[in-house]
C-alpha cells in the first residue's frame, strides 16, 4: 500500500463583483492545486480556465447567472456526474462530484436552511463512494452532523455575516481519507476566504 496526497482548493468567486481572474489565476500559480473547485463561477469564469489547459467542467445552466465549476491540471478519466439536491425556496441547488481512481469529490454550494443544507449533505453522502470528500460553501453554521463523516478543513471563518459576523461556512468533509495540511487563504476580491486542503488516501501499489 502506498500513501497518494492531491491538494485541493476551493473557493466561492462570489459571482457579480467578486474574485477576478487574476485572483484565479494567482491562486492556480500560489497553491498548485491537483483539482480547483469554485462556487458562484460565471461564464466568464469558464472561458478563462478553459483557456488555462487540463479540464474544465461545471453545471452551467442556461439561464442562471453562476453554477458551480471545477478545474484540473491533468486530464479526468471521466466527466463529473451531476445530483439534483433537495431545492430550498428560490435556488434549485445541484452537486458536481468529479470520480478519481479511488476517490470522489464532491463539490458544494449549499442552502442556507441549517436543517435543509444538512438533508442536502446526507443526500450527496449516500451517492459517493466509501472514500469522498464533500468540498465547499456548505453554509453550515455549527457541526455538519453527517454520519462517517469528519470536518477536517480550516477551524478559521471564511466569511463575515453582513461584514461583521465570522461564520465558518467552507468545509472539508471526508470519509475513507486523512487530511494532511489545510488552511484558509487570504479572500482577494471575494467575499469568502479560500481553502486548501492536502488530502490522502491509501491505495494499491
Amino acid at each position: 500500500m502506498t500513501d497518494r496526497s492531491f491538494k485541493i482548493v476551493s473557493w466561492n468567486l462570489l459571482h457579480r463583483n467578486g474574485a477576478s481572474r487574476d485572483d484565479i489565476a494567482k491562486i492556480v500559480a500560489q497553491e498548485k492545486p491537483d483539482l480547483l473547485l469554485l462556487q458562484e463561477a460565471t461564464a466568464a469564469t469558464a472561458a478563462f480556465l478553459a483557456g488555462m489547459g487540463g479540464t474544465y467542467m461545471d453545471n452551467a445552466v442556461p439561464g442562471v447567472a453562476h453554477h458551480l465549476a471545477a478545474w484540473s491540471p491533468c486530464a479526468l478519466r471521466a466527466l463529473p456526474a451531476i445530483l439534483a439536491l433537495q431545492p430550498g425556496i428560490v435556488v434549485r441547488r445541484r452537486c458536481l462530484v468529479i470520480a478519481f481512481d479511488d476517490f470522489s469529490v464532491a463539490n458544494v454550494h449549499l442552502s442556507h436552511g441549517q436543517m435543509l443544507n444538512r438533508r442536502q449533505l446526507r443526500r450527496i453522502a449516500a451517492n459517493l463512494p466509501r472514500c469522498a470528500a464533500i468540498i465547499g460553501d456548505c453554509n453550515l453554521v455549527g457541526p455538519a452532523m453527517l454520519p462517517g463523516f469528519r470536518d477536517v478543513g480550516p477551524r478559521q471563518p471564511t466569511h463575515r455575516a453582513g461584514a461583521l459576523v465570522p461564520l465558518r461556512l467552507d468545509r472539508c468533509l471526508v470519509r475513507g481519507m486523512r487530511c494532511d495540511e489545510s488552511a484558509a487563504l487570504p479572500r482577494g476580491n471575494s467575499d469568502h476566504r479560500p481553502i486548501a486542503v492536502r488530502l490522502s488516501t491509501l491505495v494499491v501499489a
